[in-house]
């Protein structure tokens, strides 16, 4: 997967989304600390202390060929507010997953999250040529699972016992995804969602 360009930027009417850069540590360090995320035990955003190697390791799995990592910007108001990527791109069999999502507290349940993916979903179907979309969270994030059913994508199954977490716990995934032949129909709801903000 090639590296997006800084004037390869995403652009919708709420929010931009930039390629990922260590530039963007000081600011996503305040963008986590809105809501204190890093104390949710369900989700992986980072501590503002460990901010530094999170970027990093994006970083090397874009080296690598398997991610695009992004920094979302308010287009309003020029605060970074949180980060996504495209990750686990499997191209010979044309998935990807859109994951490593979080935003702080003061942009959650606004129009950033809806925004956010169609820009990625679009791509990752209309650029990217892929035929299915995944998303995966854990079992116990409850507002995650009706964000990404919001969306429209589809539940494909609980992987139990899939991930053993930094706290010693085991994390079971959920896994949904949109498939091709449903995409229009998703992003047309999504521009519907978006209208209504």
């Amino acid at each position: 997967m090639s590296r997006v360009s800084s004037e390869e930027c995403f652009t919708g009417q709420y929010i931009v989304l930039e390629p990922l850069t260590l530039a963007h540590i000081p600011a996503l360090s305040v963008a986590v600390s809105d809501g204190e995320l890093w104390q949710l035990w369900y989700t992986s955003a980072p501590h503002p202390d460990d901010m530094k190697q999170y970027i990093e390791t994006a970083l090397e799995a874009e080296q690598l060929g398997e991610a695009l990592a992004f920094a979302v910007r308010d287009k309003h108001s020029g605060e970074v507010i949180g980060c996504t990527r495209i990750c686990s791109w499997d191209q010979s069999n044309r998935r990807l997953e859109i994951g490593y999502t979080w935003y702080a507290k003061r942009a959650q349940r606004t129009a950033v999250n809806t925004e956010t993916k169609l820009l990625l979903l679009s791509y990752a179907f209309e650029t990217l040529d892929v035929m299915a979309v995944e998303f995966r969270t854990h079992w116990h994030n409850q507002a995650s699972r009706e964000a990404i059913t919001r969306l429209g994508a589809k539940q494909d199954g609980v992987l139990r016992n899939h991930k053993l977490l930094g706290d010693g716990t085991v994390r079971d995934t959920v896994v949904y995804s949109i498939i091709d032949s449903e995409w229009s129909a998703v992003k047309q709801n999504l521009e519907f969602r978006l209208q209504q903000y």
